[in-house]
């Protein structure tokens, strides 16, 4: 009696490939969280590149491992580990009056990625429009500022025009400088040749 053994691939290269890059774009958001600065129009809800991370993980990723690399994030720094903005970590500040925005990136990264990716399918972001970049960080970045300021009304002392105005029209000079450096990184020749 002879015993045939084929061999099993359970999980394929690209799903390997694509939990890398996910895990890679998760420890680039804690490493964007400690660039921080605060806004002086808005105390207390500080500027960090995190954001930019949330547009390059749409876009480098697409919608869903884009999206699934930020809850990689979120659940990094629920579980204690000091990924948030200033070294914090820990499900208070996901309840916390800046949680709203760390909570809106997962669906702000698969909103970029399905804009640049024109659907669920992975294509050659590099191929992508500069308008359908913007369009797709313009949409994200809406997102991130409609949770933004839902957890400062939620969770801060802000009013709708109040939490607006911190939350939302102090940070757009430095949004659009954001997107900005995400569409010079998508067109930069190291990443065209790659």
């Amino acid at each position: 009696m002879s015993t045939q053994y084929d061999a099993v691939d359970p999980v394929g290269d690209e799903v390997v490939a694509n939990l890398a890059r996910a895990a890679l774009f998760a420890a680039l958001m804690g490493a964007f969280a400690y660039v921080s600065f605060p806004n002086p129009l808005a105390p207390g809800i500080p500027v960090t590149l995190q954001v930019l991370g949330v547009f390059l993980a749409g876009i480098m990723l697409g919608p869903a491992w884009g999206a699934f690399a930020l809850v990689v994030y979120l659940a990094a720094g629920a579980l204690g580990v000091p990924v948030f903005s200033g070294g914090s970590a820990g499900v208070g500040a996901l309840l916390g009056p800046t949680g709203g925005y760390l909570l809106s990136y997962p669906l702000a990264a698969l909103a970029v990625g399905a804009v640049v990716h024109r659907g669920p399918s992975l294509r050659d972001f590099r191929a992508a429009s500069t308008p359908i970049l913007v369009g797709g960080m313009v949409a994200g970045t809406a997102l991130i500022y409609a949770g933004g300021v839902l957890g400062l009304m939620l969770f801060g002392d802000y009013g709708l025009a109040g939490a607006f105005t911190a939350g939302v029209v102090s940070f757009l000079p430095v949004e659009a400088l954001k997107i900005a450096a995400a569409v010079g990184v998508v067109r930069s020749e190291r990443i065209a040749a790659a």
